[in-house]
């Protein structure tokens, strides 16, 4: 059974699985799993499946990796699974064995002292694909993380996979990445945001889930030099909530920065509780999520 890890302790030699039914919530991850490779000069890859790779960069830069300069000068790749992991061979498990060492060995060459990469797996659930490879290849892959010079996170879609294979990433993955979670409910999830630091809310925020938000926020308070509160999955926030943002902006000295980015009728709230007269608040207003 996989450890469970946070994103930002995963080091060189380790083999994570990241399984995931909101979208946002795995780019978050993989973006800061992206930028502390970068920031530890290692060379860092995305394979990507289910997200086209411009489309990628960007919610990477939405998130505060600077993608551009590292992809020009080689420490950044960003690619489709197709033409990358599974290689002109198809999905063998040998094939993508072979693509893995290559990176490896690419990247020590280049002077790097690693190499980090995240691969999304959703290829498997494809028609035609080789799915009995995908087994063979989480199994065949032990051996490259003996050295410490890969770190490798598998992304695996819950709502695209099924029990079985998803309960197989589980085992054969030492380390399991997941967001830490203060309350997660059919109508309400309130996470740990890593990049940018801070917190994520999505669904419908009130009084009777005030306890957690308020331990949500007083975490962010004390680790993050400036707190990005995501609130753009959020449909609904009552008077009580919306107070307990803007009374921790005003706590944080002139210094540090409290963030927002929310959608109109929740600026709505925060304006009619006092937001404007927080120095320290800043509200960005988002659109096109529901």
């Amino acid at each position: 059974m996989a450890d469970a890890s946070m994103v930002g302790r995963l080091t060189g030699g380790d083999h994570a699985c990241l399984t995931f039914s909101d979208a946002e919530e795995r780019i978050d991850l993989v973006a800061s799993f992206v930028r502390t490779g970068l920031r530890s000069g290692h060379r860092v890859v995305c394979w990507t499946d289910s997200i086209p790779p411009d489309d990628l960069a960007r919610a990477l830069a939405e998130r505060a990796v600077r993608h551009g300069a590292a992809i020009r000068r080689g420490q950044l790749t960003i690619a489709p699974v197709h033409s990358s992991l599974l290689g002109s061979g198809g999905a063998s498990a040998s094939e993508m064995i072979s693509v893995l060492t290559h990176e490896i060995d690419r990247a020590a060459e280049d002077g790097y002292p690693g190499v980090r990469i995240a691969a999304d797996m959703c290829w498997a659930t494809q028609p035609l694909a080789a799915a009995d490879q995908l087994a063979a290849f989480e199994s065949a892959a032990a051996h490259l993380f003996a050295d410490g010079r890969l770190c490798l996170i598998c992304q695996y879609d819950r709502d695209r996979f099924d029990a079985v294979t998803l309960a197989f990433a589980a085992e054969s993955h030492p380390k399991a990445v997941a967001a830490q979670v203060y309350y997660d409910s059919p109508l309400l999830r309130i996470c740990r945001q890593y990049s940018p630091s801070g917190v994520r809310v999505a669904g419908e925020l009130d009084y009777r889930q005030q306890e957690e938000f308020e331990h949500a926020l007083g975490e962010s308070l004390r680790l993050d030099r400036n707190m990005h509160v995501n609130l753009r999955d959020l449909a609904y926030i009552d008077a009580a909530c919306a107070s307990l943002i803007v009374r921790a902006a005003r706590r944080l000295p002139a210094s540090r920065r409290m963030i927002i980015n929310c959608r109109g009728v929740v600026r709505t709230v925060l304006d009619l509780v006092g937001a404007n007269s927080a120095p320290q608040l800043r509200v960005t207003v988002a659109h096109g999520h529901a």
